[in-house]
């Protein structure tokens, strides 16, 4: 009769434990997921945030390339001074088409004509 009463408890513990511990590890897969999607968010705000920081850098760069820009222009000696321009446009466009490997002379001649304006309109 003990023994029959020994194998009752055992089976009634294994039949409690059993549940438990698939609802334990059910409970942890579940908090598994939203872990990882919550370590995706910030990562994918992360990234937004660097490539949005990388924007503004680049611009605040072009942006002190045109006053040096403005500035050359402005005191350059007539004959010399287009020279230097010319070598110093070339050197600047080389840059940005490093930066931009698709873009053309046109293009940088719009950007920087926006920027300019930009300068301009500060320094005025």
């Amino acid at each position: 009769m003990s023994r029959i009463l020994c194998l009752f408890r055992s089976v009634v513990f294994l039949a409690w434990l059993s549940p438990a511990l698939a609802s334990m590890a059910i409970a942890a897969s579940i908090w598994a997921l939203q872990m990882t999607s919550t370590v995706a968010a910030m990562s994918a705000k992360a990234v937004s945030s660097a490539v949005a920081h990388r924007k503004q850098l680049a611009k605040a760069v072009a942006k002190t390339k045109a006053k040096a820009r403005l500035r050359r222009a402005v005191v350059s000696v007539p004959f010399a001074g287009l020279g230097a321009i010319a070598y110093f446009e070339e050197q600047d466009f080389q840059e940005w088409l490093e930066d931009n490997p698709r873009g053309t002379r046109k293009q940088y001649a719009c950007e920087v004509a926006l920027l300019t304006a930009e300068v301009l309109d500060e320094m005025l």
